[in-house]
């Protein structure tokens, strides 16, 4: 397996880690069984680096890593998030309260099985508490030893700063990909600037980039894609189209169109860790075969030319959510 190492001064990880994988995939009553072999085959794969929160799945995904994890744990990268809520009628809740910080860990590290969290982030950005506050009471778990290495995700360049002035931030998870490419003007300058390493989250554009997804009709009805705009009627149809010279590149190279994909994302510099999410081994396979799938520098630049930022139809995520992104 390649290695990596997250920021100026975090941990040695795979070039590639594992992302939580789509909660609208359902294999019934043995769905976590499936997860968990996953999970195993991973670490049997030389991935490392697996991703969690206590948001995913209400907790259970916690629960579910530690399943896995037993009895290997010297050999993980254990990361989870707090700080993000589902609440009804299908709004987000945020709590950065420096009240909170310990007690969401303190949980965290019960689900998990662990007496410490490698990678821990602040989930989203909480907008009714400076990060300043939040991150020192992050920064107190770390001198505790419940924490290893902190992280921000979905945050701008000001607060990378302002984070990284009180504590060191290790790492941001932010979604990058060939499909949303709005970090290449900011945000991951900054990371570079602070030593800060880049772990995009949806790096297959939330399955655009899979060539499973040909129009609406293959996305469920209870499908949380179906609220983001860039997968309504019209904008679909139209982000479709741009796939083409990611399909012809792949059949030259006898690859998937998501190796490609993460290929390419992978040759943006060694700072940056993708996660692709998935309940699948056969798609996780695949996922760490893009690890040796070599790219000549025209692929790399006529994907880049063709996937231009701004190209795609419809933002990434509906206009309430941005409140608390990219600050």
């Amino acid at each position: 397996m390649k290695m990596r190492t997250l920021g100026r001064h975090g941990p040695r990880v795979s070039a590639i880690g594992l992302g939580m994988g789509s909660a609208t995939t359902n294999f019934g009553e043995n769905d976590g069984e499936v997860q968990v072999a996953t999970l195993r085959r991973a670490l049997d794969l030389g991935v490392n680096f697996l991703d969690s929160s206590d948001a995913y799945q209400k907790g259970r995904h916690e629960q579910l890593v530690a399943q896995a994890i037993a009895g290997r744990r010297e050999t993980v990268v254990v990361v989870s998030k707090f700080g993000n809520f589902d609440l009804p009628g299908g709004k987000k809740g945020y709590n950065g309260r420096p009240d909170y910080v310990p007690q969401a860990c303190e949980k965290s590290l019960r689900q998990l099985g662990v007496d410490c969290i490698d990678l821990y982030y602040l989930h989203r950005i909480d907008p009714d508490v400076p990060v300043e506050d939040t991150w020192g009471a992050m920064a107190r778990l770390v001198e505790q030893g419940k924490v290893r290495w902190l992280g921000l995700c979905e945050a701008g360049a000001d607060t990378l700063r302002r984070a990284n002035a009180v504590h060191p931030v290790t790492a941001l998870q932010t979604e990058y990909s060939l499909w949303e490419r709005h970090v290449e003007r900011e945000i991951l300058p900054a990371c570079r600037e602070l030593g800060i390493g880049f772990v995009p989250y949806s790096p297959l554009g939330r399955g655009l980039l899979t060539g499973r997804v040909r129009s609406l009709d293959d996305i469920a009805p209870n499908d949380r894609r179906r609220i983001h705009p860039r997968f309504h009627a019209g904008n679909i149809e139209r982000n479709l189209e741009l796939l083409a010279p990611l399909e012809r590149i792949a059949a030259r190279l006898g690859a998937t169109t998501a190796q490609v994909a993460l290929a390419w994302l992978l040759a943006q510099g060694e700072d940056i860790v993708p996660i692709p999410g998935t309940k699948q081994q056969k798609y996780l396979e695949q996922n760490v075969a893009a690890i040796e799938l070599a790219l000549t520098a025209g692929d790399i630049a006529e994907l880049s030319d063709a996937f231009r930022p701004g190209v795609g139809a419809g933002e990434r995520y509906p206009a309430g959510y941005f409140r608390t992104l990219g600050g």
